[in-house]
């Protein structure tokens, strides 16, 4: 429900006059940016989880977008940016690593030791350049359960959750289990394989790792099926020949599990003014 760009453009008023089409295309979910105030206008670097003034317009236009989109079947979908939060104030170390004055007033001990905090070691891949959140702390995953549930409350059903590398999945597993969403979906994205003359035939590591990702939730999560879309990147170039696997399957995550595979052909990262590939 949103591009790179949809910030620009008064996107709670616009997506809610497009909702009477969204539902008559049969659509049964949407995808809506990160609704919480965030230090980048995309959305992706949040600070106050709890301020829904953002960018994309005020908490009461969100308000209104929910209750179209509940008038008319249609589930929103959170996009749920917990791997990191942009502190507040300076703490350990000279950094922003406190969130001194806004709800969820953190120290420097819900930051990872490896971004500038006082936490544990992460338990994932770092998003380098601003304070990862330690899940590794009770405190932290029982607040962000709290904040999870008031969503669903707001009027949010399914979840997307951000940046899957960057946190274990069994906090995923326990985050889903708390808040109950209807829906989830991981964006477990890693490079897939490729040799000195391109993209491999073989991705079969590549979706095994998604797969990996998807039963450490308790396959309560689905997952962007990362490993179709870079193949199909080189597919339509004309090498058709990717398009199945040895076993004559589909050659993604859709060939292993498809009902936990979100298929799809471009994302805001992907398509809209990022244009990044799949690599």
């Amino acid at each position: 429900g949103f591009n790179w760009e949809s910030h620009k453009y008064d996107w709670w008023r616009n997506l809610e006059r497009k909702v009477p089409d969204i539902a008559k295309s049969g659509f049964t979910s949407v995808w809506l940016p990160p609704a919480s105030n965030s230090f980048s206008p995309e959305g992706y670097l949040p600070q106050n989880l709890y301020s829904l003034n953002s960018s994309y317009g005020s908490e009461q236009l969100l308000k209104a977008l929910l209750q179209k989109l509940k008038q008319y079947k249609v589930r929103p979908m959170a996009d749920i940016v917990i791997n990191h939060r942009i502190g507040t104030t300076k703490g350990h170390g000279g950094m922003y690593n406190r969130y001194d004055g806004i709800p969820l007033a953190w120290n420097e001990h819900a930051v990872t030791s490896c971004t500038g905090g006082l936490g544990n070691k992460s338990t994932g891949d770092n998003f380098h350049g601003v304070p990862n959140i330690d899940h590794s702390q009770h405190f932290v995953r029982k607040d962000i359960i709290g904040w999870l549930k008031w969503l669903c409350s707001v009027g949010f059903q399914d979840f997307r959750f951000d940046f899957a590398r960057g946190y274990s999945a069994k906090y995923v597993k326990e985050y889903i289990e708390g808040a109950k969403p209807i829906f989830s979906v991981g964006e477990y994205w890693d490079s897939c394989n490729y040799n000195g003359h391109g993209l491999d035939y073989n991705q079969d590591s590549h979706r095994q790792r998604i797969v990996n990702w998807i039963d450490a939730t308790g396959q309560l999560s689905a997952a962007f099926d990362f490993t179709t879309k870079g193949i199909l990147q080189e597919a339509v170039k004309g090498q058709f020949w990717r398009l199945r696997d040895p076993q004559g399957k589909p050659p993604g995550v859709m060939g292993w599990w498809p009902s936990r595979a979100v298929t799809f052909i471009d994302n805001h990262d992907t398509g809209s003014t990022q244009v990044q590939q799949i690599s």
